[in-house]
């Protein structure tokens, strides 16, 4: 008694006592949360031993801080520091919840560019239980005003914050040893945030993650011509060749793009309660003249919508860390779709959003890209009904937009990028068309309202199209962006399918979004090929004749033949027709069982596929992160020079007006306008 007695002053009356209550407190509470708010996946003894410990060293390294200053300066330095790791983990929980990773330094630097309507989000995603983050540093500040624990001014010794700062340290290099032990190349190979906090803790992460930013800012300066080699060896030794059936069946053709925000495949066909969610889309995918791709993946990483959009202007993957069209969209050098189209068949480039230009930092990389036009939201009308969420509605969107399509000189690429199907999936009550799921889930049960509705904007554009005849001089690209009910609605997700249980392997087959090409006299179908983004812009240049063996692309033409199917996601996993790889496990893609006991032969063909997806993202980050196009120069690319493109309003639709080109739509219907002819039921529009 006397002992335990000595040991509650010792911890309530000395400065190291405190130190000691805040450490307990933070390392308790780190290791709830890496239970209950992430899905790190831990299995094994060694993976959750080090999951249950890794909070330790970071916390005794920066909390030992406040040991190093005198009297009361010195414990409510503690209390600070103990507030911003709380504050970082905070900021965590709500931005995995939301996209299944951990903040990154790319991110929070570009979140200027991302930042529209992003209090709302925060609040629909915020659970009172996520406040539970500072339960220490209250309990703390509480224990210290109430004098349960006494201030003890006398300074600690020196030796004994060297101690203790040498000690963290110490045990940080264990830890990191034993992770390495059993994750080999975890810190030069790994693609997935998730095994960094798994293995070493999320303080870490942040420094390995600054690192990372560190030695790519390096890399661009040291980057030469001849680290553009390699990567041109390997994609002439994997080059695909295109499938010659399909070989220029578009050519000449208006290309429109549509950008489906966060659209999943399983939507395709859906039903609730008793009604189509997406009818129009639905007709469409099984058109004859569609030719529709049923094992078409998304493979973003953080960047979302803007590794979206990398891959498909540029069959370049996002990166690893934070989105490439916000951190090298100013500065890099691009060989992009509107680039290619414009130069080697004479194309007419736009791209309409009705959200903030300055979103993914799209005002600048446009130019980089090559886009000739960019209407943002400055360019459209906008009132408070008119606008939800990340930008104006899609119905809204596209009756606006028809007046800047029709004055496009031909033939065009245009992509027109959606946004009301985006979390939080909210909808004003006169555009509920279709009753909410019933998972309870709120960040679930919304979607199919919004998906519903951007299917009936789809539906009004495509009878526009058909009704002023531009449906039969172009090739209409559908894609959705990226998944919409992420990795950690598991429960809710299985309810949709109608599934009893939803698991890792049930999340990687979500991740399936639509591919459709849909033009009049089109060899149509549902193909079952595997194909990713990344594959887009070949698959697109083939179907126009273009010839893209002398670009740097990663994809190759989803209908060839010698297709590998092999469909590589950011952070390192895969999908095939036979197998998937998901978190560091492998299963039977038909099948769904995991793969426990592979013998020599299945080990040595797994991992030759994770070895080509692991070099594939690696070679694709170089290319990016060292800036490598600027030092490849085939005969037939102009670089393009950002400082030739202006898209001020005023000069911008001065220029588009003023062109007297005969093959726009407007000069072809006389002079006249077609929005007219747009017919939409947006109740925000009915007089």
């Amino acid at each position: 008694m006397a002992r335990t007695k000595t040991f509650l002053q010792w911890l309530t009356k000395t400065k190291l006592g405190f130190f000691t209550i805040v450490l307990i407190l933070f390392w308790i509470k780190t290791y709830w949360i890496y239970l209950t708010k992430f899905n790190l996946g831990a299995s094994g003894s060694i993976q959750n031993f080090l999951l249950l410990i890794n909070p330790i060293p970071a916390g005794m390294l920066l909390l030992g801080i406040g040991l190093f200053f005198k009297g009361r300066k010195s414990y409510w330095i503690i209390v600070v520091i103990d507030f911003l790791l709380s504050l970082w983990l905070f900021a965590n929980i709500l931005y995995y919840r939301e996209f299944s990773n951990f903040l990154s330094f790319s991110i929070i630097k570009a979140s200027g560019s991302t930042s529209d309507n992003l209090g709302k989000s925060i609040v629909g995603i915020t659970r009172a239980t996520d406040f539970l983050s500072f339960l220490d540093v209250a309990t703390v500040i509480v224990l210290l005003l109430t004098k349960v624990i006494r201030i003890d001014v006398r300074p600690v010794k020196i030796r004994f914050g060297l101690l203790i700062e040498s000690l963290a340290i110490l045990l940080m290099g264990v830890n990191l040893g034993m992770a390495q032990k059993n994750r080999s190349g975890l810190l030069t190979r790994t693609f997935d945030n998730n095994y960094i906090v798994k293995y070493l803790g999320i303080n870490e992460y942040a420094v390995y993650d600054g690192f990372k930013t560190a030695q790519t800012n390096a890399q661009m300066a040291k980057a030469n011509v001849s680290d553009l080699h390699s990567v041109e060896q390997y994609l002439k030794t994997n080059y695909v060749q295109p499938n010659p059936e399909y070989t220029g069946v578009a050519k000449g053709k208006n290309v429109l793009v549509i950008h489906l925000e966060s659209f999943q495949q399983f939507l395709i066909g859906y039903k609730w309660k008793g009604k189509e969610v997406t009818p129009n889309l639905n007709k469409i995918y099984h058109a004859k003249d569609t030719l529709s791709f049923d094992n078409f993946y998304n493979q973003v990483g953080q960047g979302k919508t803007s590794d979206a959009e990398m891959m498909l202007e540029n069959s370049l993957f996002g990166l690893q860390s934070g989105s490439a069209m916000s951190s090298y969209g100013t500065s890099n050098t691009f060989e992009s779709a509107p680039a290619i189209l414009r130069q080697r068949a004479g194309y007419t480039t736009a791209v309409m959003h009705g959200g903030a230009g300055s979103f993914w930092n799209r005002n600048n990389a446009y130019k980089s890209f090559g886009y000739q036009y960019f209407m943002p939201l400055s360019y459209y009308k906008n009132r408070p009904k008119y606008y939800i969420g990340y930008g104006l509605k899609d119905k809204i969107f596209f009756d606006q937009s028809v007046k800047y399509i029709e004055r496009l000189p031909q033939p065009f690429y245009l992509k027109l990028i959606t946004v009301t199907n985006h979390y939080p999936y909210d909808l004003d009550k006169p555009n509920q068309t279709i009753p909410k799921t019933n998972t309870n889930d709120e960040t679930v049960d919304g979607y199919v309202q919004t998906a519903h509705y951007l299917d009936q904007a789809i539906g009004e554009l495509m009878s526009w199209m058909k009704k002023t005849g531009l449906d039969k001089n172009t090739l209409i690209v559908f894609y959705g962006d990226h998944y919409g009910i992420s990795g950690n609605h598991h429960k809710a997700s299985a309810q949709l399918l109608k599934q009893k249980q939803f698991n890792d392997f049930d999340d990687l087959k979500f991740q399936r979004v639509p591919l459709m090409f849909h033009m009049k006299g089109l060899k149509g179908g549902v193909d079952h090929s595997y194909g990713g983004e990344i594959d887009v812009l070949p698959t697109l240049l083939n179907l126009l004749g273009i010839k893209d063996n002398d670009t740097i692309q990663f994809g190759h033409d989803i209908l060839s033949r010698d297709s590998p199917q092999i469909v590589a996601q950011r952070n390192g996993d895969f999908i095939t027709p036979k197998y998937a790889k998901v978190g560091g496990m492998y299963y039977y893609t038909k099948t769904g069982e995991k793969i426990t006991h592979p013998n020599k032969k299945l080990k040595t063909e797994l991992m030759a596929i994770s070895n080509k997806v692991t070099t594939q993202l690696s070679l694709s980050d170089r290319v990016i992160d060292g800036n490598l196009l600027r030092f490849y120069k085939p005969k037939w690319f102009i670089k393009i020079k950002p400082s030739d493109y202006d898209y001020n309003k005023e000069k911008a639709l001065k220029n588009l007006y003023s062109n007297k080109d005969k093959t726009s739509l407007w000069y072809k219907n006389h002079k006249k306008s077609t929005q007219s002819d747009f017919k939409t039921d947006a109740p925000e529009l009915k007089k």
